[in-house]
């Protein structure tokens, strides 16, 4: 079978590593062949690419972000302030959210954190006629693409970048390889704009990844432009979520609604604009319009683990675990294992008076968890299935347990405090309260019983 052949059939089954080989395997007999080498940068890129678009760490305190962003804005203009000015239902405040501000729903979306690994780039090929060779014709290069054994691929510094930008077969290639493979964004950047300035400024997929370079080098209002040119010229979802992303960065989530609601025009009952949506409205704290969307991703996507899981924690906290537990165990039943889902289908359990699996579903969550963040939840969970049985003791073991896996927790310092005052351990009380309002100001709870503690001992 001929070699290139062969390496293209692997690339096409997404069997990357050995495609990989056989391209190093050609090029070794035949340095310039510049297909083989073509074809071996794509399956390095395709081995190490990432959807950055479900990208959910979103910067709000970078010291070198130089966007003005005001320092009291007007409620439900900010995603800052969204927790506290936005008028939501009693049991809806108290939802645990992410670290980005996000409602834990028990299903966690894919981030997109990945490392990739660092080499050097070297040159691209010119292309010139060649001779016959397995029934193709091989498009030689210069010998400037030479790889030297166990050295790098390609060299970074030896890149005529204003030549290869012109190359409409090759630019793509080795722009998505720049930036996903070696995460040289200088580079893709300068690339980006060459080959913007080739194209004459009329492709849109060009400014929309010049753009993707801004945002990394959190060159914010320079992406904003960027998109919206590439909005103009050519509609593509892309383009919306990304420029709904940058709005996002710039603290401005009715711009970004604003945005999704003109990709919805276009692209109507899209999933993944609905999503955005759904998402935005979560965040700003609008549960109704936030479930409302969700619904609606259901409706045309019914295998959609995100929007069954939140609608579920909607009527988790809406006093209905029943309902909630049928949705979550619509999830478990696509596949989706997880500590957090077996959580929370505990707590439907707990709530909904089903105490024979509750146990089961909490033991469950603790041997898939392998953050301490998530385990901290589940035993401070079980706290409360100990409390609902009269078991104190147990308890309290449950909320130290807790606090082994995450010494910051609040919550449970706040309820250890307040188990220790019932066994009557007051000044040990006060000392749990003090730490929770320590780690967690904005946390009532703690203030208000630190202030009935301290009443009572007068």
């Amino acid at each position: 079978m001929d070699p290139m052949y062969l390496a293209l059939s692997l690339f096409r089954r997404r069997n990357y590593d050995k495609c990989i080989d056989v391209c190093t395997s050609i090029l070794d007999k035949q340095p310039l062949d510049q297909a083989a080498w073509y074809l071996k940068m794509r399956a390095l890129t395709q081995r190490v690419y990432v959807d950055d678009l479900e990208s959910e760490d979103i910067v709000n305190d970078d010291f070198l972000d130089d966007n003005a962003v005001a320092s009291a804005p007007r409620p439900g203009t900010s995603l800052r302030t969204a927790a506290t000015t936005i008028p939501t239902t009693a049991g809806l405040e108290s939802r645990p959210r992410t670290a980005t501000g996000r409602p834990i729903s028990g299903v966690v979306r894919p981030g997109t954190q990945s490392s990739r690994p660092t080499s050097n780039l070297g040159r691209i090929l010119t292309s010139r006629a060649g001779s016959v060779q397995s029934a193709r014709a091989i498009r030689l290069g210069t010998a400037a693409m030479l790889t030297q054994k166990d050295g790098p691929f390609i060299q970074i510094s030896r890149l005529n970048l204003a030549k290869y930008a012109k190359n409409k077969s090759l630019n793509k290639a080795l722009f998505e390889y720049l930036y996903y493979h070696e995460g040289d964004i200088r580079n893709a950047r300068e690339l980006a704009v060459l080959a913007t300035q080739a194209c004459e400024y009329k492709d849109w997929w060009w400014k929309v990844q010049l753009a993707k370079c801004y945002v990394a080098m959190n060159m914010i209002r320079d992406a904003e432009q960027q998109i919206r040119s590439a909005v103009r010229q050519h509609h593509n979802i892309e383009s919306f979520i990304r420029l709904v992303r940058v709005y996002l960065r710039l603290d401005q989530p009715l711009s970004a609604i604003e945005i999704c609601k003109s990709g919805l025009e276009v692209f109507p009952n899209d999933v993944s604009i609905t999503t955005e949506m759904a998402r935005l409205y979560e965040v700003l704290g609008d549960s109704k319009s936030s479930v409302k969307y969700y619904r609606s991703i259901v409706i045309e996507d019914a295998m959609n683990t995100e929007a069954i899981a939140s609608i579920g924690m909607y009527h988790f906290y809406n006093n209905q675990p029943e309902l909630a537990l049928r949705y979550y165990r619509r999830v478990m039943a696509m596949g989706a294992y997880s500590a957090e889902l077996y959580n929370n289908i505990g707590l439907c359990c707990l709530y909904s008076q089903q105490l024979d699996i509750t146990l089961a579903c909490f033991q469950r969550a603790l041997d898939l968890a392998t953050d301490p963040t998530i385990k901290a939840d589940v035993w401070y969970n079980l706290s409360f299935v100990a409390i609902s049985t009269g078991d104190v003791a147990l308890a309290i073991r449950c909320l130290n347990l807790c606090l082994s896996s995450d010494s910051t927790h609040a919550s449970a310092f706040n309820n250890l405090a307040v188990l220790h005052h019932k066994t009557g351990k007051g000044h040990l009380a006060k000392a749990y309260l003090t730490s929770a309002k320590e780690y967690q100001p904005n946390l009532p709870e703690p203030q208000i019983n630190l202030d009935t503690l301290q009443s009572n001992f007068q």
